[in-house]
């Protein structure tokens, strides 16, 4: 099968690979549609890859296949992929799944081949079924809002002004969603003019450009001075986590989406004694998390296929990571690879 694989010497390269097995326990998916996640990017120039990796693990597809000892999964079943988890350890027994640490198996950013390729194999408990009348590309993008779903659910708050920083695919997928929710006024902070329109596209009442205006005006001015009650940090600016501290109502919620690897430096963190608010983070989803997703979509709530910049064939994947998506040119890159639905 083709597959795009990560080089160490070249970068992403499309290669032929061995098709995985099913074997005893495992599902073997027939991949229809693969998003290029942040974290892709992230991973590919960090240059700590090993050799031959296979990235890719936000994925539409259709079951081809299923090991001699699964049960109750048919082919032709329509499905995405999430990681599994043990049920057994810590945080599987505190309700975070998502941050299992005994026997969490992860397709593309984790143990398992991802689905930058024609197919995957996957373990049963990784499969979510797709409901009728969501299309592939769409199902796609289930993963990135339920970790904006996610984020909103760690940020604790229910109602009230929120600003979005940051108008990113998680950004815009936070956007929606907060409309879906009930919150008002929403606001996205966005320096590029495409991502801004997207995000009055998914319901934000404002937007503003940071590097032209004045966001702390602009906030006394949307809240009557008291702050916004969510503020969801999805531009992996460093700065922007000092400054979302002084744009925070008292007693108001700051949830970090975006994943740093840059220190963060607070000049005043006795504002966080003050004003006494919420600061946490947030780390990928849960299986329930994009059940409801899927469930929004199969309710017309919800339609991510906007966010699509670049729609492409695998074997494009290398020229379309070093023109668009690598530059920052690329809003959301999703790949054809197999029969679409």
């Amino acid at each position: 099968m083709q597959a795009a694989v990560y080089r160490r010497s070249t970068g992403l390269v499309v290669e032929e690979v061995p098709a995985p097995e099913p074997g005893t326990e495992l599902i073997l998916v027939s991949v229809s549609n693969t998003g290029f996640c942040g974290s892709d990017h992230s991973l590919i120039e960090s240059g700590l890859l090993p050799d031959g990796t296979i990235l890719g693990h936000e994925v539409s597809g259709t079951v081809a296949g299923c090991g001699s000892q699964v049960r109750g999964i048919a082919e032709g079943t329509r499905v995405v992929v999430r990681p599994t988890f043990c049920g057994q350890c810590r945080d599987c027994r505190s309700g975070r799944p998502h941050l299992c640490t005994g026997g969490r198996r992860t397709i593309g950013i984790g143990d398992l081949p991802g689905a930058f390729a024609e197919y995957v194999a996957v373990h049963p408990q990784m499969i979510i079924p797709i409901p009728a009348g969501v299309e592939s590309r769409n199902a796609a993008l289930a993963e990135p809002f339920a970790s904006a779903l996610h984020g909103i659910k760690a940020a604790g708050t229910r109602s009230g002004s929120a600003l979005v920083m940051g108008g990113g695919p998680i950004g815009l997928a936070a956007v929606g969603l907060l409309k879906i929710l009930g919150f008002s006024p929403i606001v996205l902070s966005e320096p590029v003019e495409e991502k801004r329109t997207l995000g009055r596209r998914f319901g934000a009442e404002q937007t503003l450009d940071p590097l032209s205006a004045d966001l702390r005006q602009a906030c006394r001015e949307w809240t009557g001075g008291v702050g916004f009650e969510t503020i969801l940090e999805c531009s992996g600016v460093p700065q922007n986590v000092p400054l979302a501290f002084e744009l925070v109502a008292t007693g108001g919620s700051v949830c970090m989406i975006s994943i740093l690897f840059t220190s963060v430096i607070l000049n005043q963190p006795m504002v966080m004694n003050f004003k006494e608010f919420r600061f946490t983070a947030s780390y990928s989803n849960t299986h329930e998390e994009n059940r409801q997703c899927l469930a929004w979509m199969a309710d017309g709530a919800i339609d991510a296929r906007p966010l699509i910049s670049d729609l492409a064939p695998l074997e494009q994947l290398p020229d379309l990571y070093r023109q668009r998506i690598h530059p920052g040119k690329a809003v959301k890159a999703v790949l054809r690879i197999g029969a679409e639905f």
